[in-house]
């Protein structure tokens, strides 16, 4: 069954240093009680290198807006996908993902565009060994025999830091702990040394000390190799150390995207402030001034939007007759700060 397809436009070139070009992306799953707009009109680019941190709450569509890059999601009319995902793979050409036939998205996926799950033990099959599960996309991108796939499987068990991975090739997913687990799923994901990595709250499931190898890892093999990187994650603490920069979504739309210093020193965004402001500061820790702050209220029926802003009803800058009207634009607060408020100005100034 064939996906919904945008118009026939031949993809527009990318930047010399961009990889990845997504634009207008909106993703749709059909209902009993009609279409659930999961993301609306995502707009982003990605350059070699460079890692873009994708926040916010459950809900919000970071997994969605992944899912959909690499046409994960299910086919239609049971989801319905618009707008462009122009990706530069190995050889240089760039294509479409969003049109693309099945059977070229199978060869983009693992060569091209890669992705870490949030849970390995869900993504590795339990009755295979490590390195057959490895091999496997070796062999299908690239053409190798067993043995010479077993050959690269061990090679990359070691670059991702798993000690004797001779002899891990015949360990089974259970027979590992959580972080070598992550780590087989980045060494699958890297066999092929993708263009493109997207990481799904890879270091969600682990203690804080594995948390810290994994991204340790993840910043040196890109160093070595110069893919870029989409982060997902709730943890901001994760995204100062790692990202160059930031796109926080809310209700399936992009609300504010910068750099990570302007981001996180000069929010213009109520949401995004709320977000920073719920994170427990060690400096602060233990004396007793105030509460953690939190947001209240929750994400809102996708079905069933508020009028205006979808922020409005839990936003604490909430202005009736300007922010309930009509859902602001995306604009520029500097050449690489985009936000979606029509307060921001205000907030910039401090008057509010």
């Amino acid at each position: 069954m064939e996906r919904d397809r945008a118009p026939s436009t031949a993809p527009a070139a990318l930047a010399e240093d961009e990889v990845l070009a997504v634009r207008d992306l909106s993703i749709g799953f059909r209902t009993g009680i009609g279409e659930l707009p999961a993301v609306r009109d995502v707009s982003f680019t990605l350059r070699r290198g460079e890692t873009l941190a994708l926040v916010g709450e459950s809900g919000s569509g970071k997994s969605v807006t992944s899912l959909g890059i690499l046409r994960l999601t299910p086919r239609a009319p049971f989801c319905r996908i618009t707008g462009q995902v122009l990706l530069r793979g190995q050889d240089g050409r760039v294509r479409d993902l969003v049109t693309l036939p099945e059977a070229e998205m199978r060869d983009v996926r693992g060569r091209d565009a890669a992705m870490v799950f949030q849970e390995p033990m869900t993504s590795l099959n339990p009755v295979h060994r490590i390195g057959d599960q490895i091999a496997e996309a070796v062999r299908f991108h690239e053409g190798l025999g067993r043995r010479a796939a077993l050959d690269k499987a061990a090679g990359l068990l070691e670059l991702v830091g798993i000690p004797d991975p001779r002899r891990r090739l015949s360990s089974y997913p259970h027979e590992l702990s959580g972080g070598m687990r992550q780590r087989v799923m980045i060494a699958i994901a890297l066999s092929c040394e993708p263009q493109l990595l997207i990481a799904d709250e890879p270091t969600t499931a682990l203690d804080v000390t594995i948390q810290a190898q994994i991204l340790d890892l993840l910043r040196r093999l890109q160093e070595r190799t110069r893919m870029a990187v989409i982060f997902i994650t709730h943890n901001l603490g994760v995204v100062a150390e790692i990202a160059d920069r930031v796109m926080v979504m809310y209700a399936g739309r992009v609300v504010e995207q910068a750099p990570v210093r302007p981001l996180f020193g000069a929010p213009l965004m109520p949401y995004t402030r709320g977000l920073l402001r719920s994170v427990p500061r060690l400096d602060l820790a233990g004396l007793g001034r105030e509460r953690l702050a939190a947001i209240p209220g929750s994400v809102p029926d996708p079905l069933a939007p508020p009028p205006g802003c979808s922020f409005a009803p839990r936003c604490g800058h909430f202005e009736p007759g300007r922010c309930d009207a009509a859902m602001p634009p995306l604009e520029h607060a500097a050449p690489e700060h985009l936000v979606r408020c029509v307060r921001w100005p205000e907030l910039a100034a401090g008057t509010i």
